[in-house]
Order: C-alpha cells, then structure tokens, then sequence
C-alpha cells in the first residue's frame, strides 16, 4: 500500500466517523448493523470505528442492549466550539442556581449553522429525569431552545429559515411556515419560549436567552422534563426561574439590560 493509499483511508475512516455522530446525533440509541446499513459497511467495520469513538469517549455502549448513543466526550468538545471562550464558565452558576430551584434538568444551549447544541447540562435531581443531551443537535423549529435562536435572527436569516422545510417529530410540531413566524413573535414578546410535546411525545421544556456584554443573543438557558410534571400550571412557576437565570447568566457575560 502507497503513502497515498494510506492517506485516503485515512480520509475515508475520519469521514465515517463523523457520519457515525451524525448519525447517533439524529437517532440516539443505535445498533451496530444499523450504523453499519448508514455507512453502507460491513458492521465489523462499523464496529471498529464505534470502538475507536468508544475509547474517545466521543461515543459510550449500553451495557446491556450493546447499542451506542453519543458520549459526554463531545461536551467537551462543544465547549470549544462558542464565540465566547468564557460562555460555559460564566454561565454555570445561573444554570447551577436554576437546577436547585427547580429540581429538572438544565440545559445550556448554543446556536450551530441551522440546529442548536447542548454545551453544558445538569441532570434533574427527580426520579423520572429526561435523557441526556450534551453533545446532541436538536431542531430549532422543535424546541424551546431553538425558538429563542429563531426568535433573534434578523428578518433576512429568519425568512431564509422559514423557507426550508421542517420535520414533524410529533403532532404538535409546528411545520407550518404561518404558525411558526406567529410563536416566534410569541416569543419575542414574552421573553421566553416553551415547547410541549413538539419534540417528542410527553417532553417539555422552557427557555430563555443568554446575552453578552453587545446584547447578541449566544445561548439558550432551558429546563426540561417529562409533560405530566411541567403540566401548565408548573410552566407558570417555571418560566420566571428560567428567565432570571438566563439574566444571571447574562450580567455574568457584561450584558446590561437597557444600557
């Protein structure tokens, strides 16, 4: 084999490992052999990519069911990707103040190309908990999250985003260009956004924006758990907790509101 051989696989093997993420990122649990129909390889292929990945910590194995979902590995790594060095760091104690009032999970969120990304979360504290979502790409259209992204676009960049087509991940997803321009004007107004049962069947959750010292919208700070617990009247004791941390977040990155 040629240097050049070697290279190219090089490329090659890279290129699937990050199709593998993507793909993890979209799905969650996975089997080997359906990672392997993805890449269109053998699934001792596939298995020694996930290996590879595994041993990162970019992918981690359920000890039982022997599938793979993304790893905290990527976290890490995510926390490298923010205009803002300082974002996770200034932001935690407002994330850390929301998980003790609330007792749910909390998420802090950034803005990447046309999804959003969980850099930093803490687990809820509560029996039944959501999964984790550190490293994981979520719809903006879909989430509490990804409405406040979609809430301070300019007109121009929200126009072009509203052209692409959306994917319904439930019944209460909101697909439709009208509906979602009329909640993203929601949003605007009240401050924040909430998301019930629009990502997956018996999830909500409630965001609210991290600014920095210019006013530019960088994060989404949220809290989420299963829709039986955060019913209507639990939002309402919510949505001023998540509020406040994301200005405590906010202060801690120079944003001063009304300077």
């Amino acid at each position: 084999m040629t240097s050049q051989e070697r290279r190219s696989g090089g490329v090659q093997s890279v290129e699937r490992a990050i199709a593998i993420l993507e793909f993890l990122a979209r799905y969650g649990w996975s089997g080997v052999t359906d990672i392997g129909n993805e890449l269109g390889v053998h699934k001792s292929t596939a298995f020694r990519l996930l290996s590879t990945l595994e041993a990162g910590g970019l992918v981690e194995q359920h000890a039982d069911s022997g599938k793979y979902r993304l790893g905290v590995g990527l976290a890490r790594l995510a926390r490298g990707v923010n205009d803002e060095p300082n974002l996770n760091q200034q932001a935690r104690p407002g994330c850390e103040w929301l998980a003790r009032h609330t007792e749910e999970t909390v998420t802090l969120n950034v803005l990447e190309g046309t999804e959003c990304v969980t850099v930093d979360q803490i687990a809820s504290t509560s029996f039944v908990v959501s999964r984790s979502w550190l490293g994981r790409q979520t719809p903006l259209h879909a989430t509490s999250p990804g409405k406040i992204f979609l809430a301070s676009m300019p007109e121009e960049k929200l126009a072009e985003t509203l052209a692409r087509p959306r994917e319904r991940y439930t019944e209460r997803t909101l697909v439709d260009a009208a509906a979602l321009r009329a909640e993203i004007s929601r949003v605007r107004v009240n401050g924040y956004a909430v998301a019930v049962d629009e990502l997956e069947d018996g999830l909500t959750s409630a965001a609210a924006p991290v600014r920095d010292d210019a006013g530019e919208v960088v994060a989404a700070l949220g809290v989420s758990g299963p829709s039986y617990r955060l019913d209507a009247d639990r939002l309402k004791e919510l949505v001023p907790l998540v509020c406040h941390a994301a200005d405590l977040a906010s202060s801690r990155l120079g944003y001063r509101a009304g300077a």
